[in-house]
């Protein structure tokens, strides 16, 4: 399943008709610092825009940081440009902008590296990296995320705090064996000082210094794609900085002591943050922003985005802001043109399914959007200490809403970086603070997890949730690597429920579908039980029951789709997954021809407290000759007793030999 509302190319053109301003796709001219090679003369071409500069120098260490040497010369828009031979990659430089008078020594705005946030711009090369591995994006609908926090989870046994991209590189494998797909990373671009959440971007082209910047960065992407692992980005452009911001009044020019030719300088400027909002309706700033947002794509190969507060671009204090809602657009038509496999995810939280519409209906032309439509529910009932007060239609709810009809236009989660900071805590130490590690905190979290695999949806976890990190998020503290091993148990339980999720046995394909039915809801006794399909029948039904009651059902009967044996391909219950648990298992489970919850048959089932169970039927099985669900002694006895007939011919030669006794007796076992 791709794109979930791919737009037409013949509605890209009809939406760009017009400026850039209106969504003409961008060239992306040679903006900033553009190494070059021209025969055998090699160099860089200085472009910058200042529409108020009297005039430009051009300063580094190529030039020993002379003043008046290196002049740009003007061209059209507000241009200024130099070539300079011999000035290459790795050399520093800034601009020396001259107004009214006045002397402002500049970084460039899009300066892909940086030596820090307050220090020089480098010279980067984006071809200079050699690519190694092709990657295909998985599609969104087999998409598991994993957010994570560089500075805190890409910490080293040795390798001291804060976090870089080596140590994210250093944990990849183990990501790849639980299951993870898709890395979502928190702002990487050029922050204030060493340690950040991110959301505080100085220099919106630039790779953060501290974690390796942008040759690390490749680098890491590589790996992560070689061990079949997407990557997105979170990126920031509803406000910037609000220290260290290398466009801030960057030619000389402000009104009301604002931010100069980047930014708005009216009340529109303000946001909870500062007063750094872009100016969305100034040409050239929307096309800066638009082509930070394509150089992580065309140089960094990354797979997707996740456009933080979007609310904050297409509203400002003085209420709707047409210019960022435009914009918006304009980033996602091109997106659509030229990615359309990527997956661009918006942070609204306002219930806006137009964020998700098609620009060519008027909507932002977002594939998905973070859903608190789903946290927040599910959060609640689980973190509810009487039983007697979980609801569980909200949690009906939070399985079947959807934007615009789609169930794959949301992202869920029951744990992000907003969810598990700021006054809110992890999960597990919401359920019972100061004893995260308890029975409940274990159970109850678990089953939330288990919840928001099993619903229509893109699941997201954040760092440390599959092994019970119990501490709020903050930039200070790095995750703690030990619980990893501590709550194995817990972990090869997130494990289990991503390759279900996925359908990596091939037993469970509804789970990547968009069909879903809450058949059975019971508020009395706290369980509910749901029906996921992609296409139905056997190997792709699966029926989850959920209990969120402190307590045990040995005989508890629920509605199925279809009769015949089910099996258990998931129970939370199981020790093997924490010593604590009930073990309240059971074997495989024969469904009647008796109506319940509207559907046509039925079964009683056991299943322990605070735990999910997730069944499915097994497709056919070429060996299992006798059809009882196994490959065993039975059925060679059954080949044998066929020899030299067709009966029992399972490799297809037409006869009972010897070849299709190895081929039973290689196959032995329960089939899936």
């Amino acid at each position: 399943m791709q794109r979930l509302h791919q737009i037409s190319l013949l509605a890209c053109a009809l939406a760009a008709i017009g400026s850039p301003a209106m969504g003409e796709v961008s060239t992306r001219p040679g903006m900033g610092a553009t190494v070059y090679q021209d025969n055998d003369d090699w160099g860089t071409t200085f472009r910058t825009w200042a529409p108020h500069a009297d005039a430009v120098y051009l300063t580094g260490s190529f030039n020993n940081w002379a003043t008046n040497t290196h002049p740009l010369s003007p061209e059209d828009g507000d241009l200024w440009s130099l070539d300079v031979s011999g000035v290459w990659a790795g050399h520093e430089y800034q601009f020396i902008i001259l107004n009214d008078g006045n002397t402002y020594w500049r970084n460039d705005p899009r300066a892909r590296k940086l030596t820090s946030s307050n220090g020089k711009s480098i010279i980067a090369d984006p071809d200079e990296y050699v690519w190694e591995h092709s990657f295909s994006m998985p599609n969104w609908n087999e998409m598991v995320i994993y957010e994570m926090h560089p500075g805190t989870f890409g910490v080293t046994d040795g390798g001291g705090f804060p976090g870089t991209f080596d140590g994210v590189l250093a944990h990849l494998d183990y990501l790849a064996n639980i299951g993870i797909n898709t890395l979502e990373f928190m702002p990487i671009n050029e922050f204030a000082g060493d340690q950040s959440w991110g959301y505080n971007p100085g220099h919106i082209f630039s790779v953060e210094s501290y974690y390796g910047g942008p040759e690390k960065f490749k680098r890491l992407v590589d790996a992560c794609h070689e061990r079949g692992i997407a990557v997105m980005l979170d990126v920031v452009f509803n406000h910037l900085g609000p220290s260290d911001l290398g466009a801030w009044q960057f030619d000389g020019w402000t009104e009301n002591d604002l931010g100069g030719i980047y930014f708005y300088n009216d009340d529109r400027a303000h946001t909870p943050w500062g007063s750094t909002r872009p100016n969305f309706g100034e040409e050239a700033v929307r096309q800066w922003m638009q082509d930070a947002v394509m150089q992580s794509f065309d140089e960094y190969h990354i797979d997707g985005i996740r456009m933080d507060g979007t609310r904050w671009i297409e509203w400002t204090d003085e209420g709707n802001n047409p210019d960022g809602w435009s914009w918006m657009q304009w980033v996602n038509d091109e997106l659509n043109t030229l990615y359309p496999e990527k997956l661009i995810v918006a942070e609204d939280m306002s219930n806006n399914h137009w964020i998700t519409r098609p620009t060519s209906s008027g909507g932002a032309g977002f594939d998905a959007q973070w859903d608190p439509w789903f946290v927040h529910p599910v959060r609640e009932v689980v973190e509810t200490s009487d039983d007697e007060y979980r609801n569980m239609w909200a949690i009906k709810d939070a399985i079947t809403f959807a934007y615009n009809d789609t169930p794959f236009q949301r992202v869920i989660y029951t744990e992000s970086h907003d969810e598990v900071a700021n006054g809110r805590s992890r999960v597990p130490e919401a359920i019972w603070p100061g004893n995260a590690e308890s029975y409940y905190s274990k159970k109850r979290s678990t089953l939330a997890a288990g919840v928001m695999f099993t619903s229509p949806g893109i699941p997201m976890i954040f760092q440390g949730q599959e092994f019970l990190e119990d501490e709020w998020f903050t930039d200070a503290e790095p995750l703690d690597w030990s619980r990893a091993e501590t709550f194995s148990g817990i972990t090869d339980l997130y494990r289990d429920l991503i390759a279900a999720r996925l359908n990596k046995n091939g037993n469970t394909r509804g789970l990547t579908g968009e069909h879903v039915n809450v058949h059975h809801i019971n508020d009395g006794d706290k369980v509910v039980g749901w029906h996921r399909w992609r296409d139905g029948g056997v190997g792709d039904d699966v029926i989850i029951l959920a209990n969120f009651r402190n307590q045990d059902w040995d005989d508890y009967r629920i509605g199925f789709p279809t009769g015949g044996t089910w099996k258990v391909r998931f129970n939370s219950d199981w020790t093997g997954y924490d010593p604590e648990f009930g073990d309240h298992l059971m074997g495989d489970i024969l469904v009647e021809n008796t109506p319940r919850d509207g559907l046509p048959f039925s079964a009683s089932l056991q299943f322990g407290a605070y735990s999910m169970v997730i069944l499915s039927q097994s497709p056919p099985c070429l060996n299992d000759l006798d059809g009882n669900g196994a490959v065993s002694v039975d059925d060679l006895l059954i080949v044998i007793a066929s020899w030299g007939t067709p009966d029992a011919d399972v490799t297809g030669d037409g006869v009972t030999n010897v070849d299709d006794l190895l081929s039973v007796i290689a196959s032995f076992g329960q089939c899936l």
